[in-house]
């Protein structure tokens, strides 16, 4: 793994805003506009490396689905902060049934210089973006500059399979793709946009609305969209969590389709992704798997032995692009946090490139490993000012 300086293409902003890269530049608090998509640089990685990278995901997307069954048997729905028996019975019944619903992807952050087994830092498997730019223009660019290499990318070939593979589980009529209007940046609607087109090229019937446009039929007991059809189907980029919790939740969990045939709405990702976005999964992890060399120590009750040994990252268990995430070096007075309930994870600074501190995201789509996306950033948490970077594998 080598980082790489290089000269940017002329026009580069047009050029991936034409392939669907909508949101290229990032404003900062000062107001100024400073590149997301980042090619003055690129990573290159050996193809021994991106296949030892691919067997080290699936190997932790199969224990994360092992914690999940885990968490359910063991009624562990506390530890995730998941208190409403209604919830915890909807999940359950939709772990229980997940081989008859759809699910698509998945993004496991992980920590990686090149040397040494990769380390998981976290898993996004409900609502994960910066898929965008991972399928599809850093592919390109690829292709500009770089004809004779190849890339660790498999997205969207995956992604239109999956669709026709799950086409049989879904139900009958279109299939809707939902965002939230409050999306400044044009991000959740182009990752939205982008997995409906991959939908319709694995012949399905499509319809787009946002979220806060999704009525209600108090009359039918169902969800309907802006022309009053029944919503069968949808895929949600917004959080279970949130979907669950809204003045609408009760209705979700009514009129959840987990595969028993209800004719009710089959929402992708399923509930049961919950068990996996949730950063309690971590410390899960940790107990049943200790010592293993792609996990992190991690524990629901507070740093434990971490504030003597290497430090700790105190990370909210629903915290988003590094929100609340709070670092602690060692030797530092272990404490826990009491404004919101945290996972304590094992300090493991991010590996510093020329300057930039990198993380590697690497996609599932359903239970393979299938791409990669770089993002750098200026400080030790990967925040909101992170810059994507591609890469080639040579």
């Amino acid at each position: 793994m080598e980082r790489h300086r290089t000269t940017p293409r002329p026009d580069w902003q047009r050029t991936v805003e034409e392939q669907g890269l909508v949101y290229p530049l990032t404003r900062y608090p000062d107001g100024s506009l400073r590149p997301y998509w980042d090619e003055s640089a690129y990573y290159s990685f050996s193809l021994p490396e991106v296949e030892a990278l691919e067997e080290t995901v699936e190997e932790l997307h199969a224990l994360s689905l092992a914690a999940a069954g885990h968490i359910v048997d063991a009624d562990r729905f506390a530890d995730l902060g998941i208190h409403d028996p209604r919830l915890r019975e909807r999940i359950t019944e939709s772990w229980r049934r997940r081989a008859e619903l759809p699910s698509l992807y998945g993004r496991f952050d992980l920590r990686y210089d090149g040397s040494g087994p990769a380390v998981m830092l976290e898993y996004n498997a409900d609502t994960p973006t910066s898929l965008v730019e991972a399928a599809g223009p850093q592919w390109f660019w690829m292709e500009d500059r770089f004809p004779g290499a190849d890339q660790w990318n498999s997205l969207h070939e995956r992604l239109v399979a999956a669709w026709r593979r799950q086409a049989p589980l879904l139900p009958p009529g279109p299939v809707h793709f939902a965002h939230s209007e409050d999306d400044e940046l044009g991000e959740d609607l182009m990752t939205v946009a982008y997995l409906r087109e991959t939908a319709e090229q694995a012949g399905l019937e499509t319809e787009a609305l946002s979220v806060e446009r999704i009525g209600w039929d108090a009359l039918a007991g169902r969800f309907v969209d802006e022309r009053l059809r029944f919503i069968r189907s949808c895929f949600k980029l917004y959080p279970w969590e949130w979907l669950a919790t809204d003045e609408f939740g009760p209705h979700v969990l009514d009129t959840l389709d987990n595969g028993g045939g209800s004719g009710a709405t089959c929402w992708i990702e399923p509930a049961w992704k919950m068990l996996l976005s949730n950063k309690a999964l971590l410390a899960i992890l940790w107990e049943l798997n200790p010592g293993h060399p792609n996990l992190l120590p991690a524990y629901l009750d507070g740093p434990r032995e971490l504030a003597g040994t290497t430090g700790w990252a105190a990370k909210p268990l629903l915290g988003r692009e590094g929100a609340g995430v709070t670092l602690h070096p060692a030797g530092e007075a272990p404490a826990v946090r009491e404004d919101e309930e945290c996972v304590y994870q094992a300090l493991a600074p991010l590996p510093d490139f020329d300057g930039n501190r990198t993380v590697l995201g690497a996609w599932v789509v359903e239970d393979e490993a299938a791409g990669l996306g770089i993002r750098e950033s200026a400080g030790p948490v990967t925040d909101e000012y992170a810059r994507f970077v591609p890469h080639i594998v040579v």
